[in-house]
């Protein structure tokens, strides 16, 4: 099976991309946050089994809302971005059924790795008015649990309910247009 892209490195344009993440907060309501500064490339080799996808996401640049609450994500209790200031997705394997594809691949946070499934959607290619550069989009989802990345912090409220949802959802909307 082949990509449906050309050959080639294709790259995030950032302005037109978002990395995201969702977390249940007191098991009341859903926090979202996204990360502003990050890389990703595709390479589409003449098979789905030769091309890859690599991603590294700077942590020090999350945006939950609220500047007291991402400080707190960066510290030790979180991301620890002091010392490990990235978190990087690297693939193992792409593979489509019907029309669907599916991510394989190693997410490396808090010096953990695991494997992890991204859901992906392709959404067909465009030659942008701008640039006539050609453009490819896809949306990508996977749920992981935070303590699988040694995510531990929390806090028991009286309900018996968490503070924070042990299952975050991952959000990517991606364009990406030929280096």
């Amino acid at each position: 099976m082949t990509m449906p892209l050309a050959n080639g490195t294709w790259v995030a344009d950032p302005s037109h991309s978002s990395v995201e993440f969702v977390v249940r907060h007191l098991g009341l309501s859903k926090v979202r946050g996204r990360f502003h500064e990050y890389t990703m490339a595709l390479e589409v080799h003449d098979s789905l089994a030769e091309s890859s996808v690599i991603a590294t996401i700077d942590l020090a640049s999350i945006d939950t809302g609220d500047a007291d609450r991402d400080e707190h994500l960066r510290s030790i209790d979180f991301f620890d971005v002091a010392n490990e200031p990235t978190m990087t997705f690297a693939s193992t394997s792409i593979a489509v059924d019907d029309g669907a594809y599916q991510l394989l691949g190693d997410l490396a946070l808090n010096d953990i790795t695991r494997a992890v499934a991204i859901d992906v959607e392709f959404h067909g290619t465009e030659v942008s008015p701008v640039d006539s550069r050609v453009r490819a989009g896809f949306s990508g989802y996977a749920e992981i649990c935070r303590s699988d990345f040694g995510i531990e912090f929390d806090v028991p409220l009286h309900s018996g309910r968490l503070m924070l949802g042990e299952h975050v959802a991952i959000e990517l909307e991606m364009q990406l247009h030929r280096s």
